[in-house]
């Protein structure tokens, strides 16, 4: 009789574990997908703020550039429009940031991931739950010192 609850029981604790590990194989997928879609979410914004700058400071460099060529035209002084040089470095700029950087910072990124993995590696190796219980230790002496 004991046998037979004894082999009743190993099947159903079989069955437990399966179903927690499919569990937390599903929970650890919805974490995943969660996680890249913020971070997709994140970079749009940043994507979006830029081509929005780019529109505001575009109109003022075109402002800025027209006002400095009449003044230096006018005023016969071609030191006004070593004003624009700066400006437009920063307009190309902007324009690069909203709209070929990330492709290039994603390709540079790939390629860092794929031919220079070893500068990736953390000081001191990853961490593990030993260390950090060993500096939770740590840190709980300390505080009952005080």
């Amino acid at each position: 009789m004991g046998f037979m609850f004894s082999k009743s029981m190993n099947g159903n604790m079989k069955n437990q574990q399966e179903f927690m590990l499919m569990n937390a194989q599903l929970q650890l997928e919805r974490q995943v997908i969660m996680q890249n879609e913020m971070r997709e979410r994140q970079m749009v914004i940043q994507i979006a703020w830029s081509r929005e700058f780019l529109k505001y400071f575009g109109t003022f460099f075109v402002i800025a550039a027209i006002s400095l060529t009449a003044g230096a035209i006018k005023k016969k002084k071609p030191a006004f429009l070593f004003a624009v040089i700066p400006l437009g470095f920063v307009f190309t700029y902007q324009h690069d940031l909203s709209l070929t950087l990330p492709q290039r910072m994603k390709g540079e990124a790939e390629n860092i991931l794929e031919t220079e993995n070893d500068k990736l590696q953390l000081p001191k190796g990853m961490i593990t739950f030993e260390s950090l219980e060993k500096t939770r230790r740590e840190q709980s002496k300390i505080f009952k010192d005080k």
